[in-house]
């Protein structure tokens, strides 16, 4: 990565761990002038809530001036925020995994870099975190007291990462108006609207207002279609066809089916092998085939390898939830015999079935494999063999939308969806529950 085009200085405090609470954020440019800052009082929290609400400001903020696709170093004196964020240290706080998700998701609209400095460096979020507690103490809301273009440095060891999708937080930063800010605000929401438009109209939006890229990089045309809000794609897209596996007997018969391994029955072959040969043909130009560990999925995988001459690589995120003592039973069983379990699971994502993973971990772990199924295979179409759930999750982080929609989806067996990834960018579904190579 070239050198960042802006920094995000982030910090949080609690006067009491728990106690009052408030974070602190800024935004610079690559030399250093200051763009923006954010500040809150967040009632009685802990310091790392404190420090992950600081990050999210810092990256709304960055996001609110135009900065949607730019490379960032995101600097914070908080290790475990760094490292959970950087996709080294697992989130293991249940009160931190929303705030997590949702730092994760706005970081994933950026290219960012994950730097830890030590506390002395990040004096500048540090004191305005102060403020707003101070602020707060005297019955007061923090406002800014105007941008200067101070400069400043840290000194440290960059880790880079990224990580998954989020859910919203309460509470929004108060940010500085700058020189230009309002242009780059309409910027923003103009880039929004064209994610709407794509909702309402998919591909088929007509030529709007959104410049071309003339970045010669960025330009490259491999004939695959690009942002539904412009005529044809002026970046390339790393493609992931997602391929439910086929018929089970225990999807015969409705039965849980996570991490227990059916094999596919003669239909869920014949399934798979219609999915290979669509595959195999234009205009998908099959690339690289990633599966779940599980018979079902590698099964479903081997077909389409055997028609595209390809090697099936095994990514174990991508296995289905583990439904723990559900598995094998049918709803109806579970309902009789967990029903105050069963309602918990269907109202909250991070319920889990006794024994068993939440739809939060799922979503996690998925997030983790999709980042390194991009990363190795960027600017390439993946065939993507997986379950139900990954592929929801999947399906829903590009979409933005908040965990509790894997309820509202519905997946076929043997299925084909399709999400297309922008290095400058936010994601764009393409093809959803599409079952039309079973139809002949």
């Amino acid at each position: 990565m070239a050198g960042p085009r802006f920094v995000v200085e982030a910090d949080g405090g609690s006067r009491g761990n728990p106690g009052p609470a408030g974070y602190g954020a800024v935004v610079k440019d690559a030399d250093g002038t200051v763009l923006a800052e954010a500040a809150e009082s967040i009632g009685t929290a802990t310091n790392n809530v404190a420090e992950y609400r600081g990050l999210i400001a810092g990256l709304k903020s960055l996001l609110a001036l135009g900065g949607e696709g730019g490379q960032v170093e995101v600097r914070m004196d908080s290790k475990l925020v760094i490292e959970q964020m950087a996709g080294r240290w697992k989130v293991k706080h249940e009160g931190l995994r929303p705030l997590a998700l949702e730092a994760a998701a706005l970081a994933r609209r950026l290219r960012v870099t994950w730097t830890w400095i030590p506390r002395e460096r990040n004096t500048h979020a540090d004191r305005l975190a102060n403020e707003a507690m101070d602020a707060a103490a005297r019955g007061e809301t923090w406002k800014a007291t105007g941008v200067t273009g101070s400069t400043g440095s840290a000194g440290s060891a960059a880790v880079t990462g990224s990580a998954g999708p989020g859910r919203p937080a309460a509470g929004e930063a108060f940010a500085t108006e700058v020189p230009g800010a309002a242009e780059a605000v309409k910027t923003a929401e103009l880039a929004g609207a064209a994610e709407v438009a794509r909702a309402a109209g998919g591909a088929e939006v007509a030529e709007a207002a959104e410049p071309p890229n003339t970045d010669a990089a960025d330009t490259a045309d491999r004939g695959r279609r690009g942002h539904g809000w412009m005529p044809r794609a002026t970046r390339v897209a790393t493609s992931l066809l997602l391929l439910r596996h086929g018929e089970t007997p225990l999807s015969i018969e409705k039965r849980f089916s996570g991490l227990g391994d059916p094999a596919l029955t003669s239909n869920g072959l014949s399934q798979a092998e219609a999915a290979a040969l669509r595959l195999s043909r234009k205009p998908y130009d099959i690339e690289a085939i990633v599966s779940s560990p599980l018979t079902r999925a590698r099964q479903t995988a081997e077909a389409v390898a055997a028609r595209t001459g390809l090697t099936v690589l095994v990514e174990e995120d991508l296995r289905e939830t583990d439904f723990g003592a559900w598995e094998g039973h049918t709803f109806a069983e579970i309902q009789q015999r967990w029903p105050d379990q069963l309602a918990a699971w269907l109202a909250d994502p991070d319920a889990a079935p006794p024994g068993g993973e939440s739809f939060t971990a799922t979503a996690l772990r998925v997030d983790r494999a999709r980042d390194r199924i991009v990363r190795a295979h960027e600017g390439r179409s993946v065939v993507v063999v997986s379950h139900v759930t990954p592929i929801k999750m999947l399906v829903r982080s590009a979409l933005g939308a908040p965990l509790d929609s894997l309820y509202r989806m519905h997946l076929d067996l043997a299925c084909l969806s399709a999400v297309d990834y922008y290095a400058d960018g936010p994601a764009v579904v393409r093809l959803l529950n599409d079952t039309a190579h079973l139809q002949d």
